[in-house]
C-alpha cells in the first residue's frame, strides 16, 4: 500500500478523475491556464505548460471540483506529489 494511499474505491477515484478531463476541457479551465501562473510558486508559464493539480489529491480523498483544482508549473506538480496543503507548507518552509 502506498504511503498516502486511503481506502478509497477505485470506482469512485474514477470518476473523479473523468469529472477532471471534463473540467480540462472547459473553458474555465482554458481561462484559468491562459493567465499563465502556477498557483504554487507563482512563476508565469506558458499556458500549454501548466498542469492540472488537485490541492487535496484525489488519493487523499480530494474531489474533482473547480475548488479544488489549480494550474500547476510541472515543477511544482512533480514536487507537491499528493502532498496536503499543510504538508505542502511544510515542505516549502523547510527549503
Amino acid at each position: 500500500m502506498e504511503p498516502f494511499a486511503y481506502d478509497l474505491d477505485e470506482k469512485d477515484i474514477k470518476k473523479e478523475r473523468r469529472k477532471a478531463r471534463e473540467l480540462r476541457a472547459s473553458q474555465w479551465w482554458k481561462r484559468r491556464c491562459a493567465k499563465g501562473v502556477c498557483h504554487y510558486c507563482g512563476k508565469k508559464t506558458p499556458p500549454g505548460e501548466l498542469t492540472m493539480d488537485h490541492i487535496v489529491p484525489v488519493s487523499r480523498g480530494g474531489n474533482s471540483t473547480k475548488g479544488n483544482i489549480v494550474p500547476a508549473c510541472k515543477a511544482c506538480n512533480t514536487k507537491k506529489k499528493q502532498l496536503l496543503p499543510m504538508e505542502w507548507e511544510e515542505y516549502l518552509s523547510k527549503r
